[in-house]
């Protein structure tokens, strides 16, 4: 997806479904990133929902020459240092709800770190040869036996071996320094 643009396209030519695919792949980077401004993860949450509703409600604001991603990111920061500046009192929270807030941010980093590891792994596969990627994603992804992978690709157990040694390292070739510690 070309971050959520062609889904943004498909949502204004009628179909419903697409800005849910926008909400899915962008609201956690999006809360992520707000939470860094303004240190509070349901007013992070909240920005970042009136940032969607307004995707929206005014239709016309978005016009395609950025991507919508930096589009989203733009509006969303400028909201947050609005905040920021109209904030007159700070309010004092119990320490419990602290943690559970830090719970909170510590979940939402997972899933944006877990989402950049797919999509990174994901766009490094895609360029393996066939049974390459396949024999990878049997057995990492699918979490099969060699027994199960080998059946399923017609293959000999030794054949798979062969393919997902290859397979890694290939990977870890077009991965880089940077793309092996997302692994």
């Amino acid at each position: 997806m070309d971050n959520g643009a062609s889904s943004y396209r498909r949502f204004l030519d009628g179909d419903k479904n697409a800005f849910g695919e926008i909400v899915d792949e962008l609201m956690y980077g999006l809360i992520y990133f707000i939470n860094s401004y303004v240190h509070d993860f349901h007013t992070a949450e909240d920005i970042a929902m009136d940032v969607m509703a307004d995707l929206i409600a005014n239709r016309h604001r978005y016009n395609f020459k950025v991507k919508l991603k930096t589009y989203l990111y733009m509006v969303a920061r400028s909201r947050a240092l609005d905040l920021i500046k109209h904030r007159k009192v700070y309010k004092q929270t119990e320490l419990s709800e602290d943690i559970k807030a830090s719970d909170d941010i510590a979940q939402l980093e997972k899933a944006v770190l877990t989402s950049e590891r797919r999509r990174v792994l994901g766009r490094a596969m895609s360029q393996l040869p066939q049974d390459m990627r396949e024999a990878l994603h049997l057995v990492y992804f699918e979490e099969m036996s060699y027994d199960e992978a080998s059946r399923v690709m017609k293959k000999s157990k030794k054949q798979l071996d062969n393919l997902l040694y290859r397979g890694k390292k290939e990977l870890f070739v077009l991965l880089g320094e940077e793309g092996k510690q997302l692994i």
